[in-house]
């Protein structure tokens, strides 16, 4: 899909789209989707206090948000991303920018640092993989 305009997708922005959830994605789904980016747009100060990453199988992309527009070209557009935030105002932004030039599967990440951190520890990393080696 190529870019599209900013009016386009407002139209799009309605009750039943917020309310069947397809504008964000929890960190349970995040981690159990395979090839997903977490698109982590905290400034570089925010990532010093608290660095996510490298978890797992999960590939994280650090690009401040006013970043986004000159490096665009780092974030892949054939794979599923969450955009993720400390508030969530600025991913929300992101993730219009990103849909507006025509990537289709990019959504909030919601929950919070707390929820991210909780899943991105080594215990849970660990619970995750021997479910998924039981269920191969």
């Amino acid at each position: 899909m190529g870019p599209r305009a900013l009016e386009d997708l407002l139209r799009e922005l309605t009750f039943d789209y917020f309310g069947s959830g397809k504008h964000r994605t929890t960190s349970e789904e995040l981690f159990s989707t395979r090839g997903a980016v977490l698109l982590d747009v905290r400034t570089e100060q925010e990532v010093r206090v608290l660095s996510v990453g490298p978890v797992s199988d999960l590939t994280v992309i650090r690009i401040p948000t006013h970043e986004i527009p000159d490096r665009v070209d780092e974030i892949p557009v054939d794979r599923p991303i969450a955009v993720f935030c400390s508030a969530g105002i600025r991913a929300a932004m992101v993730t219009i920018y990103l849909r507006a030039l025509g990537f289709d599967d990019v959504r909030i990440l919601s929950g919070g640092l707390p929820e991210l951190v909780g899943r991105a520890l080594p215990g849970a990393i660990w619970k995750r993989r021997m479910s998924e080696e039981r269920a191969s």
